[in-house]
């Protein structure tokens, strides 16, 4: 009876253990199979038409995606519904586009635009080689990520499907479960973008504008004089750039940088920041940068200054030249400031503007912040060669940044003012050895002894 209980109760205990591996079998999978959707956890599998554009050929627009810092966006997109993908050819981003437009996208102060331009290559919604009108008199419009819209139609004479003004070369060139790229044969550039180029291009968003003094008082009359008729946006500042500078560190620090006059046609606090992000990531200035921006205020004070409608071109040293600046140069209180002041012209000159200068009237002598000093450039070996003798530099990489306000020139070398010494001659003095004055008496005898050759025997008289 003992018996038949033992084994009644390790029969039931092995159904027991049987029954709970096949419910501990079956979980794992099922919580595989959910941490592996990508809609629960956002993350994109091998299988993804983002991985299949990051490895086809279409390597430049991957690139640029890439540089915009679009990926995360793209994957949680993609994570929540399918995407199409409009990819031009390379040759299209290498040698069809406008080298200034190109420019224009890759410098960092322009990231939102390159952004809004690759979002404009993508639909939330899948779209295939048959989702074209049939007629080319029919018209589809579909939303794009940049949310403007992107018109579909067919070619008139070919029928060859159309996406904007760009003719699709590849149909379904690439498919995915989660999407599809298509291939075009240029770029599709929206309204936004190219409104923002025109602008930049044509400083209209950055033109200058007079400062507003304070009236004037007539000295004869003691009335207010008339105020000047209003001029024209561009026009120079009514001030000299020298009465606008902030007093040197050895009388006062500087001030902050103002409102950028009351009309805020231009900030040029963004101005400076966007030229000290492209000397960083153009390479070879992060000592210029550093003292900028870390030793010293200027890089506020010129934020100032383009605020106020003052133009500026910087010789910027490279950090080689940099490195060769020895710590007794640097150890002056202002020195640093000193040294930037003599690199800053109050000017705005490009590579082109100052080699036709030095080759049309030989030696050319610019302003400097640093009064009285002036930099001297000519031309030399088909470049720019700035200051005399063991202390010059050549123009090394031109056009660093060059926006109508601020223009950034690379030199390979340090320029200082030529020292001024003063030969100032030390004339000794000489001694005047002052005869006594004799009287009228012993005037006439010492005449009188002379008469008689007896003249040299006597002191007084000699």
């Amino acid at each position: 009876m003992g018996f038949h209980i033992y084994g009644v109760s390790k029969l039931a205990f092995m159904s027991y253990l049987f029954l709970f591996s096949g419910i501990c079998s079956a979980l794992p999978e099922n919580s595989t199979t959910r941490s592996s959707s990508p809609t629960n956890s956002g993350q994109i599998n091998s299988n993804s038409v983002l991985v299949a554009l990051l490895d086809s050929h279409y390597t430049e627009l991957a690139e640029l995606v890439e540089k915009a810092l679009l990926l995360q966006t793209l994957e949680e997109t993609v994570g929540k519904h399918n995407i199409t993908i409009f990819a031009p050819k390379n040759e299209a981003l290498e040698r069809d586009l406008d080298p200034e437009f190109k420019r224009f996208l890759l410098e960092p102060g322009n990231l939102k635009s390159l952004q809004n331009l690759l979002m404009f290559h993508i639909i939330p919604t899948r779209i295939g080689s048959d989702g074209w009108p049939t007629h080319p008199e029919l018209t589809h419009h579909h939303r794009t990520l940049s949310k403007e819209n992107l018109r579909f139609t067919r070619h008139e004479e070919t029928g060859d499907r159309i996406v904007d003004r760009a003719r699709v070369i590849h149909p379904d060139s690439l498919t995915r479960p989660d999407g599809v790229i298509h291939g075009i044969e240029r770029l599709l550039i929206p309204q936004s973008v190219q409104d923002d180029f025109n602008k930049r291009r044509s400083l209209r968003s950055i033109s200058a504008v007079k400062p507003e003094g304070a009236p004037e008082v007539d000295p004869r009359t003691h009335r207010l004089k008339k105020p000047a008729p209003p001029t024209k946006p561009g026009s120079p500042p009514a001030l000299p750039i020298y009465d606008a500078l902030a007093p040197g560190p050895s009388l006062a620090p500087a001030p902050a940088p103002g409102p950028g006059g009351p009309h805020h046609h231009f900030n040029g606090e963004a101005q400076v920041k966007d030229f000290i992000h492209t000397l960083l990531h153009y390479g070879g200035y992060n000592e210029m940068a550093d003292i900028l921006v870390n030793l010293t205020s200027l890089a506020t004070e010129m934020g100032r200054l383009v605020s106020e409608g003052y133009v500026l071109t910087v010789l910027a040293p490279n950090d080689e030249a940099m490195a060769k600046l020895t710590t007794e140069q640097l150890s002056e209180p202002g020195a640093p400031e000193q040294i930037m002041y003599y690199h800053l012209i109050p000017e705005y000159q490009t590579e082109e503007s100052m080699y036709n200068a030095v080759r049309r009237f030989g030696k050319i002598r610019y302003d400097t912040l640093r009064l009285p000093h002036k930099v001297v450039a000519q031309e030399a070996d088909g470049s720019v060669k700035f200051g005399q003798g063991d202390g010059s530099a050549y123009l090394f990489d031109p056009d660093i940044y060059t926006d109508g306000r601020i223009s950034v020139q690379g030199i390979d070398g340090v320029l200082f003012p030529p020292e001024e010494v003063e030969t100032k001659k030390t004339a000794q003095p000489t001694k005047v050895v002052s005869k006594p004055r004799r009287g009228k008496l012993l005037e006439v005898a010492c005449r009188m002894l002379g008469a008689f050759g007896q003249d040299s025997q006597f002191t007084t008289c000699q």
